[in-house]
């Protein structure tokens, strides 16, 4: 009899326990569903909020995607720029740095800017770029010219013909269409030289004007030129410039742009702006 009453009490202990597990586990199933359900919500909230924020920049930013977005085979080239003796950062406005920034479509400050990166290494992609090239400068060099022939099949220029490019400062080193002998980047110059004279020295025997002629291979009257246009532009002057004179729009343009602003920033960027003559 005893030994029957134990085994019925075991039974019931057993089924006890049997139910309170069975209740923990439905409680604790109940809680992780939850928090995988609330976990599920967050998740799809910030993809949702990722997306508008990307849809919004995209929209936003179109253009500067278009002109400055960086390609993973641009490494090669400017890896080869970076290589070219003295080996190192170049100069922002060097002429080889704005020749690939106008082939690439990147604007100097951000070709810069990776440019440096190279210099740290900071990322794996670079590390592992850096020691396949960087011993074999004539592997690079072929690795450049494929990359060149395939952009638009060997020929870029013509590939792209007819697609319309958003230009920025690509315009700055093209030729005037008024005058094929300048560009506005030596109007430029030209502007920071005339803060520095004064009209009665503006004059093809000045030794500036003179200096910065050679600099920029041109003749010293062409400098003159631009000079006395610029007298046109000062509205310290309120001289009048008859319309006939071909410099006049692209002078107005460049006297909007930086005859207005502080001359110490001109004179340090036109300061930058001669390398890309220094190394012609």
């Amino acid at each position: 009899m005893w030994k029957n009453v134990y085994l019925r009490s075991a039974i019931k202990i057993k089924k006890a326990f049997f139910l309170l597990y069975c209740s923990r586990l439905f409680v604790s199933l109940s809680w992780h569903s939850k928090v995988l359900t609330l976990g599920k919500l967050q998740i799809y909230l910030h993809f949702r909020s990722l997306n508008r924020t990307f849809a919004h920049d995209l929209a936003s930013n179109s253009t500067m995607a278009k002109n400055n977005a960086w390609q993973d085979d641009y490494w090669l080239p400017l890896m080869q720029l970076y290589l070219k003796r003295p080996v190192g950062e170049k100069p922002m406005y060097a002429r080889e740095a704005i020749d690939l920034c106008m082939e690439l479509h990147i604007a100097p400050q951000a070709l810069a800017q990776r440019m440096k990166q190279i210099a740290t290494l900071s990322t794996p992609r670079i590390e592992r770029i850096w020691q396949t090239y960087a011993e074999n400068p004539r592997r690079l060099a072929r690795a450049v010219r494929l990359w060149r022939e395939m952009r638009g099949f060997g020929d870029a220029s013509s590939f792209y013909e007819g697609v319309d490019v958003t230009e920025g400062f690509e315009r700055d080193f093209r030729p005037l269409e008024e005058d094929a002998r300048l560009t506005p980047v030596m109007l430029i110059l030209i502007l920071d030289l005339y803060f520095r004279l004064t009209p009665i020295t503006m004059v093809a025997s000045t030794p500036e004007v003179q200096e910065l002629a050679r600099l920029m291979k041109v003749e010293a009257t062409l400098v003159v030129e631009v000079l006395n246009t610029f007298q046109a532009c000062d509205p310290y002057l309120n001289r009048n410039e008859a319309e006939s004179n071909k410099l006049l729009t692209p002078c107005k343009q460049v006297w909007q742009r930086y005859g207005n602003g502080e001359i110490e920033q001109l004179a340090a960027f036109a300061e930058e702006l001669k390398n890309y003559f220094r190394t012609l």
